[in-house]
């Protein structure tokens, strides 16, 4: 075996009987020699129906240990591999199983109410296999790879997934990445970021708080596994088993959203000082801007550990900042390290240094809009480059900040807003545990600003929620002007946040829009 091949076959070689997989709840373990023969199992599974590289399988289920194993099992054949958020309906994975020309479904009794309605929805599926337990019209994912020898498939080469957004404006996108065409276990960029960024090598311990169906769970986790680290995952965040977590496996690496830096700040004092994370060389975070509150207090708490970055499941570009960069630029995701960002207005021209506009990146890395030609030419600017559709600007630096979802502005009487720095306030408000800013229909600004929160103790009474609206709205007018801040506050039990952290705001938008054909009143 070449030395340059990394995959876990290459350390089922070395280290057969290292943890490749903890799951941090049950404490179930897989080591790489097991990981590397249930992987070689499905592989040979796959190619016995018929599939060859570049054909397309999917999997809905949970966090569960037989997880990346079914995805290396892909990956080992040279597939497009989909992996579907278990949250999903069945009207919603049927969509995202045909879309994406799934010729085998792979999920668990977790989904089992919402599978069963699939029979009749996925006509081009023809294996349908369930891990764990019985499904009616499934056959039994444990018998079927008990078939198949453990041995390598000849001439392998890389498979990749192609993963869906989270859908929070119209239909999920499936994002298409061409096939690499190289042998299995070459590295690759992502590869490369974890071993020089993030000190993940064969001695790291890299823990995983987050749904496995994302794509940076996803993918730093399978990175990890090139690498020859040890995996330990979540079987759902909670703030205090993840700090257990940290202390009693000794972890190394990991990576976090701003939502779980926030629930962690807000467990009392003496509880935090229970847990030993200084083994932590580096704890990763993306997929939401953090207010800068928090990550000052993450970084005085875990040390100058935190990393930050800016990408998109696209791969089209890449943002990095360690802590001290970030200290000395307080609310940047980094600078680019895949090639230049472009910062351009609503004309199409680029602007100036420091004013905002939708940010493009310009590099070699080329992906598509599955079955979607309009979505993928509008990310297109007429030089090539591409855009994940956030606003933002950048400084005399070259440092990037993100202003905002370019489809969550409001624009309040000719003003434009953006919600996300009213969101950064009101984050670190202590009566405060989660919280949306929308803009919703006002007859005389056409918009106007409005704080959905859910408090960290639901008002008792009509009179205790007008006093902490009150103060709520005080709080955002100390830190923010008052044309950035809301005019109400309505109370929820829940948001409506993905497990990622990232925020529905459509849903809660729709509600607040319903009636109006327009957004000109």
């Amino acid at each position: 075996m070449s030395d340059d091949l990394m995959y876990p076959g290459h350390w089922a070689a070395e280290t057969p009987d290292k943890p490749a997989m903890i799951m941090a709840g049950s404490g179930e373990q897989l080591t790489y020699a097991e990981l590397d023969a249930h992987a070689n199992r499905l592989s040979q599974l796959f190619a016995a129906a018929g599939l060859k590289p570049g054909d397309h399988v999917a999997l809905c289920m949970e966090n569960r240990l037989e997880y990346l194993p079914i995805c290396w099992g892909a990956h080992y054949a040279g597939l497009y591999y989909t992996a579907i958020s278990s949250r999903l309906t069945t009207e919603e994975m049927a969509y995202i199983i045909n879309d994406c020309g799934a010729q085998v479904f792979i999920t668990s009794p977790y989904k089992a109410d919402q599978v069963v309605g699939l029979a009749d929805e996925m006509p081009n599926v023809k294996v349908r296999l369930a891990v764990g337990g019985a499904i009616d019209g499934f056959d039994s994912y444990e018998d079927a790879i008990a078939q198949y020898p453990a041995e390598p498939l000849p001439d392998r080469v890389e498979g990749q997934d192609m993963l869906y957004s989270s859908g929070t404006t119209g239909r999920p996108k499936g994002v298409k990445v061409p096939m690499p065409g190289q042998a299995l276990g070459t590295p690759n960029a992502l590869f490369s970021l974890l071993t020089l960024l993030f000190a993940v090598d064969q001695d790291a311990v890299y823990l995983s708080p987050a749904p496995m169906y994302h794509a940076a769970p996803l993918r730093f986790m399978m990175g990890c596994h090139r690498a020859g680290a040890t995996v330990v995952a979540m079987e759902r965040f909670d703030p205090i088993d993840a700090l257990a977590a940290i202390d009693t496996y000794q972890i190394t690496s990991s990576q976090w959203v701003p939502t779980m830096f926030v629930r962690m700040l807000k467990l009392p004092e003496a509880e935090r000082a229970k847990y030993d994370v200084s083994s932590l060389k580096a704890a990763i975070h993306a997929a939401a801007p953090c207010p800068i509150a928090v990550k000052e207090q993450m970084i005085e708490w875990w040390g100058p550990v935190l990393h930050e970055y800016y990408a998109g499941t696209e791969g089209n570009g890449f943002c990095y900042t360690n802590s001290e960069d970030w200290l000395e630029h307080k609310g940047t995701v980094g600078k680019s390290l895949l090639g230049p960002i472009h910062i351009v207005g609503e004309d199409g021209e680029v602007v100036p240094v420091g004013e905002e506009g939708t940010i493009y990146f310009e590099s070699a890395s080329q992906f598509s809009y599955h079955n979607d030609e309009a979505k993928t030419a509008d990310s297109r600017h007429a030089n090539g480059w591409s855009t994940l559709g956030d606003v933002g600007k950048l400084d005399e630096d070259g440092f990037l900040y993100l202003t905002d979802r370019k489809a969550y502005m409001i624009i309040s009487g000719g003003v434009n807003v953006y919600p996300q720095e009213a969101e950064n306030v009101l984050t670190m408000h202590p009566a405060v545990f989660d919280v949306a800013v929308i803009g919703v229909p006002n007859a005389d600004f056409g918009e106007e600003v409005k704080a959905i929160v859910q408090p960290v103790e639901m008002p008792a009474d009509d009179e205790a929620a007008a006093t902490l609206e009150r103060e709520i709205l005080g709080y955002c007018r100390e830190h923010l002007a008052d044309v950035k801040c809301p005019r109400s506050v309505d109370f929820r039990d829940e948001l409506p946040r993905h497990p990622t952290g990232k925020l529905y705001k459509r849903l809660l938008k729709d509600e607040y829009w319903q009636g109006h054909d327009s957004r000109i009143i």
